[in-house]
């Protein structure tokens, strides 16, 4: 629990003073605080109801775990059953005539005004939840390869019985308001995406796009693959025979991801590697990889070779014989490039033989739709078995949202590949889903794929900081020791990859406030896989107040008469009730949903009970503030506490208390401390990491005219009860008008004290061969330093100092000001 308060900055000796004269305000609303309990020395194993619980690292993450399994397997199943079941009623029509609205014709029209064909009038409105672009939230529009034609009597099948999914999007979408995009991508080639939006060609009038050689589409539609490219570079393989086959192994290249590994041998006479360090082994189709670097083990999965030639003049199946039968466990998919079909025979024995597929490339733009064959023929054992396996990718950038996609593979009867179905989800949904109050301060939660990148992380920033939105190269393949840098060994990483659950244990350097400042924190890691999922979760929990949380007990009255105080508020972006899930419930707030819940009159509302008891308890707890903030303003003298504009409490559960003294209404600034979903605010976080019952104060860096402090009271049993702090406050510096105002000073004091412990420190300056002494010492119960220095030198050579992070060989700390005869100035430890 926090208290923040914000105030004007004085001059040096006057800010000392007021920090003792102040050090008694928080004393009483401590005892406000606990007025009920009557006694200023608290303990609270000896108060009835009251108990200190440790966190179960191990528990959370397994049930977070199963949190998660569970929305992942609603966002596509109905789909899936939709999709399946549509296309059992349907019976395939050659002759079928059917008009559809084409993503890329609709609302065009001919020279004379009216729609084209698979055009027509689509209503489009733009919409916030899809990043305010224009889409048709009634209607599903189907997309169409360039390569293909539109009215191909398989494509115009497949989308008719497809439209049966349209009323599914809408019902998912009405269902579940946090879904992204829906969609059905066909074997036959088409797209069915929702909502509704048009598509719009490149420069030179195509959209390469088609769904099939989508990485999400493969990874569903079949399993991980084991790939040899076997490409012939005898003297017949010139000229536009080898620019096919150029084209034909980077196709096959695109079809490979992350769970795939593969190599590429050329041969005439002879055989060579085309990477010849990767001699004899497999390598991860990875994005650096398929530049042909890093070599890794096989997926022993799916195997096959592909074979890239011009013709063969025998079948050897002496060879065959003797290494694949009669398991016949890698299948040979031959590509025979040009016109000339001569050997076609021996090519075609070959893929019968080991079941494969056989295809013939006369041309470059027949490279694409030939080298998908493979695919179908893969996704054949998944099929047969009837199996619905479910694909997550990785996290994704779409405009200012990040996503991940699932995906469900389709089947039908005889073994055929019907499609691949799925749904993009934000990753703010999945963040929902943990409950960061148990996480405390500085805990978080984190997922990795089976390959070791992440899904979400609080460092992963998959955007540059230059406010242009720009993603960075590489952005979705970012491994987890690049962020768990401090784990040099791999313990944590591999260990999640391999999927397994336990605990790992080591010191961290933990940047807050934009890497100004570092905190050293021991971390105990938490971590099980994602049932059903190629997904492993981790939680890391501060050790010390981010394992440790109190209870009490209060009844629904008297909670809920605190909780609807003016001056409290609930975190915007945690889930105290969920509220999406039923739309006569979205347009309550958190407070409004937790008393329609407590009334017990919606069943259908669903809540986090331990969390909604827990706010309640805070509310009661924190009640007598209001009237003690209250109190002051309604009885300001010369006397009572001075400058405090805006007051905060913060609390573990995400409940505030916030008063304005003076202010109308909080700046901008003020906002971004409130608590989100994702992080405690700045002040709450340096409070946290301070000796209990100490300031602490913080200097902005981009004005040296205010300053904040933050003060917390700890219980006796480790547990951060309230932090009290101070900002900048006009009023004041209008009263000390025509009073020297301090001013950034030019002159480094280089003096270890980052150590709580040391209280005292000297040293000496070189001012160009003028030496001057400094005493630095630590003010009581605070994070700052006096520093006096004797001003017998001129050290106006120095450039001026700036906050900015810097990277350093020993600590510098900085000064504030110039004074008269000698030079005193507050500054700030660097722990916080």
């Amino acid at each position: 629990m926090s208290v923040y308060a914000r105030v004007s900055l004085q001059t040096a000796k006057d800010l000392t003073s007021y920090h003792y004269t102040i050090d008694h305000t928080p004393l009483r609303i401590y005892g406000y605080i606990f007025l009920t309990w009557q006694s200023n020395n608290i303990n609270l194993t000896e108060i009835s109801g009251l108990r200190v619980e440790e966190i179960d690292g191990l528990r959370l993450v397994k049930r977070l775990a199963e949190n998660m399994e569970e929305m992942f397997h609603k966002k596509a199943q109905r789909l899936v059953e939709a999709a399946e079941e549509a296309h059992l009623q349907h019976e395939e029509d050659p002759n079928l005539q059917y008009e559809y609205f084409n993503a890329v014709l609709i609302n065009e029209v001919d020279e004379e005004g009216n729609s084209v064909e698979l055009g027509g009038e689509f209503i489009l409105q733009p919409n916030d939840h899809f990043n305010n672009l224009s889409v048709n939230l009634n209607l599903s529009v189907v997309q169409v390869p360039t390569n293909m034609y539109n009215k191909d009597s398989a494509i115009v099948n497949g989308v008719y019985w497809s439209e049966a999914l349209n009323k599914v999007f809408v019902d998912n979408f009405e269902r579940d308001p946090s879904l992204i995009w829906q969609y059905f991508g066909s074997a036959k080639g088409f797209f069915r995406q929702y909502p509704g939006i048009k598509w719009k060609p490149d420069e030179h009038g195509v959209i390469a796009f088609d769904c099939r050689n989508r990485k999400w589409y493969i990874q569903a539609a079949t399993s991980p693959k084991d790939v040899v490219i076997l490409v012939d570079v005898s003297g017949s393989m010139k000229g536009l025979r080898l620019t096919i086959a150029r084209q034909t192994v980077s196709s096959i290249l695109d079809t490979l991801g992350d769970d795939d590994f593969f190599n590429i041998i050329a041969y005439n006479e002879e055989l060579h590697y085309v990477e010849p360090c990767l001699n004899g082994t497999l390598v991860q189709a990875d994005v650096t990889n398929k530049d042909f670097n890093e070599t890794g083990r096989g997926s022993e999965c799916s195997q096959a070779i592909m074979l890239v030639t011009d013709g063969a003049v025998d079948t050897y199946d002496a060879i065959f014989a003797k290494y694949n039968w009669p398991e016949r466990k890698v299948r040979i998919f031959p590509y025979l490039i040009g016109r000339e079909s001569a050997f076609a025979e021996n090519l075609k024995w070959m893929a019968c033989a080991n079941k494969g597929y056989f295809t013939q490339i006369s041309t470059l733009a027949d490279v694409q739709e030939n080298v998908m064959e493979y695919l179908h023929v893969l996704s054949r054992p998944k099929v047969i078995d009837r199996e619905h396996d479910t694909v997550w990718t990785e996290a994704y950038i779409d405009s200012t949202l990040t996503n991940f996609r699932i995906f469900v593979c389709l089947q039908r009867n005889r073994g055929i590949l019907l499609g691949v179905v799925g749904t993009d989800v934000p990753v703010s949904e999945l963040l929902k889903t943990i409950p960061k109050y148990k996480l405390g301060i500085h805990g978080y939660a984190f997922a990795i794929t089976n390959n070791g990148y992440i899904l979400t992380h609080p460092d992963l920033r998959p955007l540059y900081g230059d406010g242009k939105k720009r993603r960075k190269p590489n952005y979705s393949s970012v491994d987890l020791s690049e962020v768990e840098w401090e784990d040099k060994e791999d313990t944590l990483r591999n260990a999640m990859v391999n999927r397994k659950t336990g605990i790992f244990s080591m010191e961290v350097k933990k940047s807050v406030d934009k890497g100004k400042r570092v905190l050293i924190l021991h971390n105990d890691y938490y971590y099980t896989d994602i049932k059903g999922t190629p997904f492993s979760l981790g939680v890391a929990l501060s050790r010390g107040h981010g394992k440790f949380f109190f209870r009490g007990n209060v009844t629904v009255e008297e909670g809920l008469h605190d909780l609807e105080h003016p001056d409290v508020a609930l975190a915007d972006e945690w889930t105290y009730c969920n509220t999406d899930e039923h739309p006569e419930h979205r347009y309550l707030s958190q407070i409004e949903a937790i008393k329609l819940y407590l009334s017990g009159h919606e069943p259908h509302l669903y809540c986090d009970k331990e969390l909604i008891q827990e706010v309640l308890f805070d509310a009661v707890v924190t009640a007598p503030l209001e009237a003690y903030w209250t109190s002051l303003v309604l009885n300001k003298s010369e006397n009572s506490d001075k400058g405090v504009e805006i007051a905060y409490l913060g609390t573990r559960t995400g409940l505030s208390r916030i008063n304005l003294f003076v202010v109308d209404f909080l700046t901008a600034e003020d906002r971004e401390g409130v608590f989100n979903a994702d992080h405690f605010p700045l002040w709450y976080k340096r409070a946290a990491e301070q000796v209990p019952g100490t300031f602490v104060y913080s200097l902005p860096f981009n004005t040296g005219y205010g300053s904040k402090f933050f003060h917390h009271l700890w219980l006796n049993v480790s547990l951060i009860l309230a932090a009290f702090s101070l900002l900048p406050s006009s009023h004041l510096a209008a009263q000390r008008t025509g009073r020297t105002m301090q001013v950034p000073c030019d002159t480094e004091y280089p003096a270890f004290i980052s150590e709580r412990t040391i209280k005292e420190n000297t040293g000496n300056i070189d001012c160009d061969g003028c030496v001057k002494s400094f005493v630095i010492q630590q003010i009581p119960s605070s994070n700052l330093f006096m520093v006096v220095v004797d001003n017998k030198c001129d050290c106006s050579m120095f450039e001026p100092i700036t906050m900015d992070p810097i990277e350093i060989m020993y600590i510098l700390q900085f000064g504030l000001c110039h004074m008269p005869r000698c030079d005193w100035i507050l500054i700030n430890s660097r722990h916080g």
